[in-house]
């Protein structure tokens, strides 16, 4: 649809093909998603704030993902839910812009911060007499600041340079607001855009999978050399093995929906699906994954819900 709009008329998001009769089953099973999310995120990042067991690296580092998860399923399902139960898919430019923001932050966020978690583990398995030199509070806090400042400067970016421009379409293509389908409604030259989203994919996709493809090649062979603490190496592999299914999950959602944006024939409803799989499974199996495969974590988990939760039902 092409008109002469300004950012302050109302789009319209691609439509949610409910039929009358699943509209309100779809509204309370979102409605349980997000609220399972919610509660599973803050499950772990509340867990990890209160057991001094998990003041260590690897779990601060860890506490950034619910953030980013929670981030991101925020972004998504109240829009989604109110617009189930308004049966109305019009959402306004700024608010388009808002969402596309932090769900960028959100996919972005999250495979920084599961790179940051392969060097940390990297360290801890391929230089044990070294990691606490490394991994010292005050270099955990510069990973930390650097992980979330290139983040939020190369996204915060990204959807300026589309925001600013003149729009001249109004419908969505997607099922929700992101930079490639806020670029496709502009009518004026997008070259700038497309050079640095080019460039920003490769940065924030590609370098994450270097650092985990290298970080965990280093992993394996010191787990495949070592063969004198065959406990260790289990446990080793098993938190590995985490972060590998956890990280693989995004990446390959993500890498999926961007190509399916630039492919002229690829289907719409197979790149909406695949977008939004994005934000609710890596959100949904992130506390999921990390509570069950993570011992230490696990039990610091079900003791903080016996002592916070059970214990007041008595």
């Amino acid at each position: 649809m092409y008109t002469n709009t300004s950012s302050r008329e109302l789009l319209m998001l691609a439509p949610l093909g409910l039929s009358t009769t699943h509209i309100y089953p779809a509204f309370v099973f979102g409605t349980l998603t997000y609220l399972i999310i919610v509660f599973c995120n803050l499950l772990v990042l509340t867990t990890i704030a209160v057991s001094k067991k998990l003041h260590k690296p690897m779990f601060i580092l860890l506490i950034n993902l619910p953030i980013s998860d929670i981030v991101g399923a925020t972004a998504l399902f109240p829009q989604l839910l109110f617009s189930m139960v308004t049966q109305n898919r019009q959402i306004s430019h700024p608010a388009c812009v808002i969402q596309a923001l932090l769900i960028h932050i959100y996919g972005t966020g999250n495979l920084l911060i599961l790179s940051a978690m392969a060097y940390d583990r990297y360290i801890a398995i391929c230089c044990p007499l070294r990691y606490n030199a490394i991994m010292t509070p005050l270099n955990l806090v510069r990973i930390i600041i650097f992980i979330w400042f290139l983040n939020i400067s190369l996204i915060v970016t990204l959807i300026i340079l589309v925001a600013r421009m003149q729009v001249c379409r109004t419908d969505i293509v997607d099922l929700y607001c992101n930079n490639p389908s806020l670029t496709k409604l502009v009518c004026e030259d997008t070259m700038l855009n497309n050079y640095y989203g080019l460039a920003t994919i490769v940065l924030l996709m590609g370098g994450p999978l270097l650092v985990i493809a290298y970080t965990y090649a280093q992993i394996l062979r010191t787990c495949v050399m070592n063969n004198n603490n065959m406990d260790a190496r289990r446990k080793a592999i098993q938190t590995c093995g985490t972060h590998l299914v956890v990280f693989l999950i995004l990446q390959i959602n993500t890498t999926f929906t961007l190509i399916a944006h630039r492919i002229e024939g690829a289907s719409p409803s197979i790149r909406r699906v695949l977008g939004i799989s994005v934000l609710i499974f890596p959100p949904l199996l992130d506390p999921i994954i990390y509570g069950l495969k993570i011992t230490e974590l696990k039990e610091n988990i079900l003791m903080f819900l016996r002592r916070n939760v059970f214990s007041t039902q008595f």
